[in-house]
This record gives C-alpha cells, structure tokens and sequence, in this order.
C-alpha cells in the first residue's frame, strides 16, 4: 500500500480553497466603463426564463411575397437553435409557424443585462445574419449585390476572430475573422481567386443587406482557408465569427415583433432556493465535523469543491468549455448532487470508523473503509449519471451529443427542447462527476495524508470507541 506524502493534505485543500473562491468572485478588471473577464465568476452566470424572464421575438422572411417551404423554415429553426446552444443558451423555445411563416423564439436575458431592452438581446442572438462571398462590388438601384455568390455560410466550416500582422515586418495589426471552407466552398473560392487573380478583382463580403469588406484577390487562394478584414475590434470579430459558427440561414429573416417574457416564478424563488441550499450546507458541515471528526474536515473540503465545479461548469470557467443557463430546476439538480456527495463521504467514514473499532489500524482502516465504499458510492452515482445523461439528451438541443448517442431510444420520450428539464440533468450530471474528483479521489488523498501525522494517529479522530 503506497503512502501518500505529508504535504499532500495542504495542497489538495488549497488548491480546492482557491478553485471555490475564484468560482464563486472570478478575476476581473475595470478600465473606465469597460469590464474585463479574466476568470468567470457566479455573477456571471444566466438565469433561465424562469428565474429572470426572457425575451419573445418572431421573425418573417425579409424579401416581400417570399413564401418558404416548411423544410426552409425548419432549417432556419434549427440554425436559431444552433446559435442559442452555441452562446450557451439551453433554456430556450423555438417554434416554427407554417401557417403564417413565422418563427418564435424565446430565450432567456443575458447575465449582464440591465436595461431589459429586448432590441438589445435580438441583435445579440444575431439571428438574421446571412453570409454571402459575391464577385464585385456593383449593387442596384436598391443597393442589392448584383455579382455572383461565390459562397455561403453553409460552405464555412468553423470561424474564428484573430489578431492578426498587416505587413510583412508585423509593425501594424488589425482584427480579422479567418475562415476554414469546407471540401465544397475550397473548390469554389479556389476557381474564383484564381479567375480574380490576373486582374485584382474583389470580392464582397456581405452580411445580411451589408457589405462589410470587400478585399482585392491578389493570388489564388487554394488552400481551403479565407480571412474577413474590415473595421472590427475584438468584440465585432468574435461576434461575427460566433454568427458564423452558428450557421447560415437558408433565407434573410426581420424581426416582426418582439416582447417581454416575465419569469414564471423569479428571482424571489431563486434567492430563497439558493438561501435554503447554504443554510442546509452549513448545517451539513456541522454534523459532518461533529459525528465524523478528522474524516468530517476532509468532507466539507470535498463539498466546497464539488459545489466551486458545478458552479465554473455553469459560468465557462474552463477555456474552450462553454457556459449553461441555470434554472430553478437546474438549482434543484445542484441540491440533489451535493445531496449525493454528503452520502458518498457519511459512508466512507462510517466504513473507517467500522474498520477502527473491528480492531485493524489507522492505515488498514482508512484504505478498507474507502476500498468497501467505492463499490456502493460507485453503483449509486452511476445509476444518477445515467438518468441525468437521458435528461439532458431527451430534453437538450437537436443534434446536440447527448442527443445524437441516445437517438435510438429516443422515439419513447416526447418531443421537447425544455431548457428548464436539461439544466436539472446538466448540474446533476456535472454534480455527480464532482463527486467523483473531489468526494472520492480528493478525499482519499487528503485523509490519507492526515494520517501521517503523529498528533493524528488515534482512532478517536476518526470516530473510532478506542482511546
């Protein structure tokens, strides 16, 4: 049985005490008005439709007498769809209205939002964005490209905003959207670059009804890759990359009418769910310290960081991991996997303390008590997972991966993209994960490292009868 080292204690517990606390305050900076995120904290997370209300909007084709198909309709749907996942917006609605060609979005408002202005949350969906790559820039009388579309939005496989040099001794630098084409739109830019190229021609970018940069083709592009340069900072680049990543409408849409959403039970509820939910874990910490004793201290340190892990999985804590929207249900599913995590450290002490009194020593007690309570944590939590992994893939986004994987199974369950049901699967999966790192691999460490101190070495410490 290998020893775990004196130190280890001190850092597993600080690195969790820091992890807790930069979860909950976050890391930011103020220059001016301007807030800058460095590390996303608890206030940076966004509350479902439920907690804080929403905005509704219905959008129409914007050309006068279009008249899309139901398949165009349902693909611009789902376009809306992939956006509002792509900001890390769960808890949505998104109906498609064959009748009057109409799509109604509703969605909750941003974390920041103060003015509850719902113009300001449409522009920020970006939904009617419409990416076009077309030859020349010669417009008509209305101001419409008449050149040939080169490319669509569709042909674009993943964009992303880049700070990038503008000469070749990198003294200047400018912000540029860079585009990766998929096998289709490399053929078509590749022909026409290098029809373009002899003569310096241009080619438009137009988003929606505006031209946003019309660059001179210089030498054939041929590898697949193109680049947006126009007048953007780092916000408008990675918005418009964002819009491009979201997908590319089959036709333009406007906004017909928009409206308020008022929450359905409000941030009453949520206060007095999350008031509720810090009294029970402070009463929590106080039993677990005083029946457990040493293995109880080693518990209420799990807990912080179970609880600091839902929390950075909620705001985007972690680089390249979206954030999630959180609803009263989604607060419950945080509730019920802490719940999990009491239960999975009360039977690992008990299974020590059971050990102690049976006579074996400090080591052999602590390694049985962990070695017997992993099989019983082990079943309960995956049988969890399990149910939360069918929440968040039945009530979660088409195309979604938890959607994708369950397809199978799925033709039993309702149709639903309830964001309110897929945040209670989300935390309680997330939750139960946390259990895993910091109730039984943290723990584990941390106890075992406590008991190589001499002062710790009694079986009184552990809730052992012997003196």
């Amino acid at each position: 049985m290998k020893k775990t080292g004196k130190p280890v204690f001190f850092i597993v517990a600080i690195i969790t005490i820091v992890f807790t606390i930069l979860s909950i305050t976050g890391i930011s900076s103020y220059y001016g008005d301007i807030q800058s995120v460095y590390i996303k904290g608890g206030d940076q997370i966004r509350w479902g439709i439920d907690i804080r209300g929403g905005v509704e909007v219905t959008f129409v084709p914007a050309q006068d007498g279009a008249d899309p198909t139901n398949e165009e309709l349902d693909g611009a749907a789902e376009v809306m769809r992939q956006r509002l996942v792509a900001q890390g917006i769960n808890d949505y609605s998104v109906y498609s209205d064959y009748n009057s060609d109409r799509i109604v979005v509703q969605f909750p408002w941003a974390e920041d939002e103060e003015t509850f202005d719902p113009e300001t949350a449409i522009s920020e969906l970006g939904a009617t964005a419409q990416l076009q790559f077309i030859e020349g820039t010669d417009t008509d009388e209305e101001g419409n490209p008449t050149g040939e579309v080169i490319l669509d939005g569709s042909m674009v496989d993943s964009a992303q905003a880049a700070y990038v040099a503008t000469d070749s001794q990198g003294s200047n630098y400018q912000w540029v959207v860079q585009l990766d084409l998929n096998e289709d739109g490399a053929a078509a830019f590749s022909t026409a670059t290098s029809e373009l190229a002899s003569s310096n021609g241009q080619i438009a970018i137009w988003m929606d009804d505006q031209m946003i940069s019309a660059p001179a083709v210089e030498e054939a592009i041929t590898n697949g890759q193109a680049m947006i340069s126009g007048d953007f900072d780092s916000e408008t680049a990675t918005t418009l990359a964002n819009q491009i990543n979201g997908g590319s409408l089959p036709f333009s849409l406007e906004t017909a009418s928009y409206s308020t959403i008022d929450p359905t039970m409000g941030e009453g509820a949520r206060d007095a769910m999350i008031l509720a939910a810090v009294i029970a874990f402070v009463l929590i910490c106080i039993f677990m310290l005083a029946v457990y004793r040493l293995p109880g201290v080693v518990a209420v340190i799990a807990l912080m960081g179970q609880v600091a892990l839902m929390i950075a999985a909620l705001t985007g804590f972690f680089p390249g991991i979206s954030s999630s929207t959180l609803t009263l249900p989604g607060i419950a599913g945080m509730i019920l996997s802490i719940g999990m995590g009491v239960d999975a450290n009360i039977i690992t002490a008990e299974r020590i303390r059971e050990e102690i009194n049976a006579g074996k020593s400090i080591d052999g007690a602590i390694h049985l008590g962990y070695h017997r309570a992993f099989t019983a944590i082990l079943d309960g939590n995956i049988t969890t997972l399990i149910v939360a992994i069918i929440l968040m893939g039945t009530f979660g986004a088409p195309g979604s991966f938890f959607n994708t994987i369950l397809q199978p199974i799925l033709f039993m369950f309702p149709a639903s993209t309830e964001g309110t049901i897929y945040s209670f699967g989300f935390t309680l999966m997330v939750g139960i994960i946390g259990n895993f790192v910091f109730g039984v691999f943290a723990s584990r460490l941390m106890t075992q490292s406590l008991s190589r101190f001499k002062c710790f070495r009694k079986p009184k410490f552990y809730g052992g009868e012997r003196a």
